[in-house]
């Protein structure tokens, strides 16, 4: 049915995407380059890239403010030492439910949580739900806090 193929193609563009920043996080590859070669490689419906390229280029201009939320919600993992994966995941989760706001909170950190599954640690998964959780909590203030940051930019 139609609510499915869109779900597994907002899957498919989420892992395009995680694969996308995890090479322009650990090589610095230009976003645009990295996002043209990935839709080359695998081939994904136009709903898929207009999503992906939402997930992409929004969590790159909101990294610096999403990095800051984890940093305060992982404090034991500075982000520099954290998982490239792991730091990724979050960052298209926050940005999902936080920015966007167009998916919602529970599909975002199951999202979140069945990426850290394939691609994360063994560990991973509960890391990534225990931050998205704890932000979920407090998404009206977070948001705020966010956006008016980057409004005054």
């Amino acid at each position: 049915n139609g609510i499915e193929s869109m779900k597994t193609t907002r899957r498919r563009a989420r892992r395009v995407i995680l694969e996308a920043l995890y090479e322009i996080d650990l090589a610095g590859h230009r976003p645009g380059e990295v996002m043209a070669r990935r839709l080359q490689e695998q081939e994904m419906e136009s709903v898929g890239v207009g999503f992906g390229h939402k997930l992409l280029y929004g969590v790159l201009e909101y990294q610096k403010g999403i990095d800051t939320l984890i940093t305060r919600y992982a404090p034991e993992w500075p982000l520099e030492q954290m998982a490239i994966i792991d730091r990724n995941v979050l960052r298209i989760a926050i940005f999902e439910f936080l920015v966007d706001s167009d998916t919602p909170v529970k599909v975002a950190i199951n999202e979140a949580v069945e990426l850290a599954k394939v691609y994360g640690s063994d560990s991973a998964p509960r890391f990534i739900n225990g931050v998205l959780g704890t932000l979920a909590d407090k998404i009206p203030e977070l948001r705020q806090e966010l956006l008016s940051a980057y409004e005054l930019t």
